[in-house]
């Protein structure tokens, strides 16, 4: 038996101007490296090598976690840094999410920025808690700099600009805000989702929900907001009656995928169950139990 091993150039930029030149330059041919979790695993996919990595570890900017609110995370924050930041009660479904992802192995290269940009990556955890974060995307071309809601970019992903790189995210945090996530798997921890659920919600000081922001992923092939999950907390107090009603309301509003993990009906089955424990965890600064 014999195998083709792909040569493959590796260039580290150390600025965000020198990576996105260098991106120009090579073309189709190149592409931006972050973690590399996802680009391992390109053979099994049936997706050829780029020629040309530009490697973006090196550039501070977009390891750098800065500012209050918003919140200013790197693209390149690994999973294992996002679980251990001292984040407001407001971003707790982030923390939440990167704690319960993958393997130690994993969360240690995985990125941000990596789990946003993996396309076809339905189980990708990072992404229905920054959908329910109203996460904003600081991206960088050859035409300079932009900024767009994470949800328009998904929406977008395959058809953006040559050449560009996602530079952060930007959280916002406001002190009467608060979040949660809960994943269900096969197993246990460490494999990926079948379903996952982010809740954020602000609340009147009596605890009546004002606003919710509420995104489910790994259910439909690509994650979402869900309105009618939304409208069924707001006005009432955030508990486990109303999360479970929220989560009738959400499998309701979904086309749920069938997969070799789960068939498509047990996805949306289990909703209320996991935005019951999604709503317990919200305001906590660390998770609970896997």
């Amino acid at each position: 038996m014999s195998s083709v091993v792909t040569t493959v150039e590796v260039r580290h930029a150390s600025s965000v101007e020198e990576a996105v030149s260098w991106l120009a330059e090579l073309g189709p041919d190149a592409a931006p490296l972050a973690g590399g979790t996802w680009v391992m695993r390109a053979g099994q996919r049936g997706e050829p090598l780029a020629r040309t990595y530009v490697a973006l570890g090196r550039i501070p900017e977009v390891r750098a976690v800065t500012g209050t609110d918003p919140v200013v995370v790197g693209a390149l924050t690994t999973h294992t840094a996002l679980a251990g930041l001292a984040v407001p009660p407001a971003l707790g479904a982030l923390r939440q999410a990167a704690h319960y992802s993958a393997f130690p192995q994993v969360r240690n290269v995985a990125t941000l920025g990596g789990n946003i940009g993996a396309s076809g990556f339905a189980e990708a955890d990072l992404v229905p808690a920054l959908l329910a974060l109203e996460a904003r995307l600081v991206l960088a071309g050859p035409g300079g700099r932009t900024t767009v809601d994470l949800a328009t970019y998904l929406a977008e992903r395959g058809a953006r600009p040559p050449g560009e790189i996602m530079v952060a995210a930007e959280l916002p945090a406001a002190a009467t805000r608060r979040s949660g996530y809960a994943r269900l798997t096969v197993r246990g921890g460490g494999e990926y989702a079948i379903a996952s659920v982010a809740i954020s919600v602000d609340a009147a000081p009596d605890g009546t929900v004002t606003d919710a922001r509420v995104a489910v992923g790994s259910v439909e092939p690509l994650a979402r907001r869900c309105p009618a999950a939304e409208a069924a907390l707001r006005g009432v107090p955030l508990s486990a009656v109303t999360a479970r009603a929220a989560g009738a309301a959400a499998a309701a509003e979904c086309t749920p995928r069938s997969g070799l993990d789960a068939p498509g009906w047990y996805r949306t089955a289990v909703l209320p169950s996991l935005f019951e424990r999604a709503a317990a965890r919200t305001g906590h600064d660390v998770p609970l139990e896997a």
